[in-house]
């Protein structure tokens, strides 16, 4: 269970459509982002019509076994003639270690040292999303041994010292000792932590508590396909009918009340627009409580 509070000052002008928050690099993070894996030849479109709906904020990653990273581009150049422009938007993405790649299709020289393997995916990733900087650059999964973690941490600082990316994070990481040890070695610390929220890493309760204490912010994928008994559960159901919205919304809401910023893959025009209207209510702290004690 997590013993992380409601916190509604978390989000800045969290009455607005569209809350955002600062992360420890002083960066305005919306409080979802739209996430583009598995979108395939629909992810231009798809990404296009989310921003049209509301989202500022887009998860991408160098990896072309699960993303297509420009047609993520190609999204962002179609809404820029639509007048929205870059600095509008919360462009994050990643560097995917060789383990995570289709050996088909790697994105940098997979014989390179790793130094230059990171470099290749974030100049990769800046060709594909038509774009000079990144706002957010993750590193996909830690690497072993721990130098290895190490190298290509110290290759994303050189990036990030280079003005290329605005922040650096990590993703995949449910180890808190690997976290805190890179955390003490980094000179660029870790501004966020994307990791899979599922009952199997206890929802990584002592993990956030952590990040909340180091100002790290914490993003949630697979919120929903992971946790089905908790969208079917009567007090969610209870919820969605006094607040009028969907089981989805009460827990995407329910995410965002616990300091967590949820990634969100709808394919639907519908429920783009349902779960960008969570912040026009709040639920009571007593609802959060008996949310949370479902997990």
């Amino acid at each position: 269970m997590s013993n992380l509070l409601y916190c509604p000052k978390f989000f800045e002008d969290i009455l607005m459509p569209q809350p955002y928050i600062t992360t420890n690099e002083n960066i305005r993070m919306p409080g979802l982002l739209y996430g583009t894996a598995w979108k395939k030849d629909r992810t231009a479109d798809l990404v296009e019509q989310a921003i049209l709906c509301g989202f500022r904020g887009i998860d991408t990653a160098c990896q072309p076994k699960h993303y297509d990273e420009a047609l993520v581009g190609e999204a962002l150049k179609r809404v820029r003639h639509q007048g929205i422009m870059r600095e509008d938007l919360f462009v994050q993405t990643k560097f995917t270690p060789v383990s995570g790649q289709d050996p088909a299709r790697i994105p940098y020289d997979l014989k390179a040292p790793l130094e230059l393997q990171v470099s290749q995916s974030f100049e990769a990733s800046k060709r594909n999303l038509q774009t000079p900087y990144i706002d957010s650059w993750v590193l996909h999964s830690p690497l072993f041994p721990y130098a290895h973690l190490s190298t290509v941490w110290g290759a994303m600082e050189r990036v990030y010292h280079s003005g290329g990316v605005r922040q650096l994070g990590i993703s995949n990481c449910y180890d808190l000792e690997l976290l805190k040890r890179l955390y003490t070695d980094a000179e660029v610390k870790p501004a966020v932590v994307q990791n899979r929220f599922y009952a199997e890493s206890g929802y990584d309760a002592e993990l956030r508590q952590w990040c909340d204490e180091k100002g790290v912010v914490y993003q949630s994928f697979w919120s929903l396909t992971a946790n089905p008994h908790i969208l079917e559960n009567n007090t969610v159901r209870v919820l969605a009918e006094k607040y009028a919205t969907g089981e989805a919304q009460i827990w995407y809401r329910y995410l965002s009340h616990v300091r967590i910023v949820p990634l969100i893959g709808s394919t639907s025009k519908q429920h783009m627009d349902e779960d960008l209207r969570i912040f026009e209510f709040e639920l009571t702290a007593e609802e959060i409580a008996r949310i949370t004690s479902l997990l």
